[in-house]
């Protein structure tokens, strides 16, 4: 039996949907609180390789392994959430994630952080699996597009608070005293999230059968999209692992609390996520795919030279076509499934936590052996492969009808 009957299309009708701007503000709670918790250790990594006297590329391992388990539990989380429902899964989630943030500062040994981070990653993971197949059942069609990009907008100013709190506090109480406050952070939007979730109206649960896994991948289209993800998550997420490492060092000398402020252009991003998820919906799914990851590859290209003022542009640059990437494809993936469409998202954030863990992973290696030119090489590769992977979408092809069906 499959997870879920087929849907004659993804969304439902207005009139039986929630309300959307409680939808919209509790996602976006979601986002804010989820990135901020995964993202926490990304500023602090150059602060914690001096703390625990550890290489960029261990000390890069404190991200890889937080988003390697979101990785690793996304799909039996998704799969628990056509059984018990969507809102039980993700608020227990964000949750138990916090409990864990909390318990963080006062780990004294590199190994008890790296196991503490692995743990808060499983813990998260119930929000990013569920979160675009909630949105699938409960927005209507000609609104998922937006909805979706509004979500994205949520996680990348989470990705923000989580790279600006820890990365400035750090600087006037140390590392344990930012994770802290961060966590605080987290706490409240946290309870923003379970105040404002609507329940969902357009969830049916069914039996948890992982067979639709094996129909998701037969589709070629879907695969090419899950290969989008894993391209471009590991390019962006070793862009913002080692460029702090670059801009601490000769020729920039910045400080750590400036340094901490390049998340700042994850705003930018919400915007692209949020303006191409409309854009998309309007113009088509695929040029717009296309034109993000050449945004990307553009602003990646500008971040080479050592001019301060060129890598901060690149940056912007970079940023917008990753999040707006990020947003078509995601998107793309709750239209194309037909059925089981929680399983579907996951595995493509199976491929996206998967870049960020083992891509970011590679990119510190890239880093140590290139430095700054042999990182920008590594991620213009992950970039290209995730362009050649996006042109190849084509239309799913619509199912016949059959004997006494209407055309």
């Amino acid at each position: 039996m499959s997870v879920a009957s087929p849907v004659p299309a993804v969304g439902v009708p207005h009139s039986s949907s929630a309300d959307p701007r409680r939808i919209d503000l509790a996602l976006f709670a979601a986002g804010l609180t989820t990135f901020m918790s995964l993202y926490c250790t990304q500023a602090l990594l150059p602060e914690l390789s001096g703390a625990f006297a550890v290489s960029p590329a261990r000390a890069s391992l404190l991200v890889s392994l937080a988003t390697g388990a979101v990785a690793l539990a996304v799909i039996p989380v998704s799969s628990l959430s056509e059984r018990y429902g969507r809102t039980r899964v993700m608020l227990w989630s964000s949750a138990a994630s916090v409990l864990v943030g909390l318990l963080i500062p006062l780990c004294s040994t590199f190994g008890a952080l790296a196991a503490a981070r692995a743990a808060q990653g499983v813990a998260l993971a119930g929000v990013p699996a569920v979160a675009m197949a909630y949105l699938a059942d409960e927005v209507p069609r000609e609104r998922l597009g937006g909805a979706m990009g509004r979500y994205v907008a949520g996680t990348g100013i989470g990705g923000v608070l989580g790279r600006l709190v820890p990365g400035v506090t750090t600087d006037f109480a140390g590392w344990r005293w930012a994770l802290a406050v961060t966590a605080l952070v987290a706490l409240a939007f946290t309870v923003a999230f379970w105040v404002l979730l609507p329940p969902s109206r357009g969830f049916r649960p069914s039996r948890v059968d992982y067979r639709p896994l094996l129909e998701h991948l037969r589709d070629p289209g879907l695969r090419r999209l899950y290969v989008v993800a894993l391209m471009a998550m590991a390019g962006f997420v070793t862009v913002y692992n080692f460029l702090s490492y670059r801009l601490l060092e000769a020729p920039f000398h910045l400080p750590q609390a400036v340094v901490g402020l390049i998340a700042v252009t994850n705003l930018a991003g919400s915007v692209a996520s949020a303006r191409a998820g409309v854009l998309a919906d309007r113009a088509g799914r695929r040029p717009v795919l296309l034109g993000a990851v050449g945004l990307a590859a553009a602003g990646l290209l500008l971040t080479l030279p050592p001019w301060l003022p060129a890598v901060a542009l690149g940056l912007l640059l970079f940023t917008c076509g990753f999040f707006a990437t990020h947003a078509v494809a995601s998107g793309w993936v709750g239209l194309r499934a037909r059925t089981a469409r929680a399983q579907a998202s996951a595995l493509y954030l199976f491929a996206y936590y998967l870049g960020s863990s083992v891509g970011g992973s590679a990119g510190g290696v890239a880093f140590e052996g290139g430095a700054w030119t042999g990182t920008g090489l590594y991620v213009l590769a992950t970039l290209a492969v995730a362009a050649v992977a996006a042109a190849g979408v084509r239309p799913r092809a619509r199912r016949s009808p059959g004997p006494g069906e209407p055309g």
